[in-house]
């Protein structure tokens, strides 16, 4: 069957007319806040207890946008004889979001749980140069961010924690049939 000339213009039209007889829907953002999704992606927050400074958010980023500047400090032996140990102290936790592209990658490889999604997305500036954010800043997002969402309950306990509380039962049970034993030289219950 041969097409029927203009008919792609006459779909043209009517999608238009459609769309002209609708009631709009845009929502007048200043005065309005959005509804975002429980996990949105906004900012990167930082909880720095968590930070042990092995930078692997810096060194997987694909844009090089997250500068961490560190130093050692000494700790004293926890037990006398014991030996002094060193640790990283963070100096200088930094992400520059006019270069990052909201990836995720640092957040999924931190290893210690120090960088979370938050919802928050307002936070233009007027010079692009103020857009790198420091750990301050960072941490103020930390509190933004949602608690996480609760686990399936139909979903099969870890494999940790199944050897956990087989290991609690048993010492459980090794400990009432202790205590169910007469102690040597006593006479059990009659």
């Amino acid at each position: 069957m041969a097409p029927i000339p203009g008919a792609g213009l006459a779909k043209g039209l009517a999608v238009t007319l459609r769309t002209m007889t609708r009631k709009t829907v845009t929502e007048q953002y200043p005065d309005v806040q959005p509804e975002l999704p429980p996990r949105t992606r906004g900012v990167i927050g930082l909880f720095e207890e968590n930070c042990t400074v092995c930078m692997l958010c810096a060194r997987e980023c694909p844009d090089w946008c997250i500068y961490i500047d560190s130093h050692k400090e000494t700790v004293p032996a926890a037990v006398e004889g014991g030996r002094e140990r060193s640790r990283n102290v963070l100096d200088r936790f930094a992400i520059d979001f006019a270069l990052c592209m909201y990836c995720g990658i640092c957040i999924e490889v931190c290893p210690f749980d120090a960088l979370f999604w938050s919802p928050e997305f307002e936070y233009a500036e007027t010079d692009i140069h103020e857009l790198t954010h420091e750990r301050d800043r960072l941490r103020e997002w930390m509190w933004t961010v949602p608690a996480p969402p609760a686990l399936d309950p139909a979903a099969e306990e870890p494999k940790e924690l199944a050897a956990a509380r087989k290991a609690a039962d048993k010492l459980a049970a090794a400990q009432a049939a202790a205590a169910e034993e007469p102690a040597p030289g006593e006479e059990g219950p009659a």
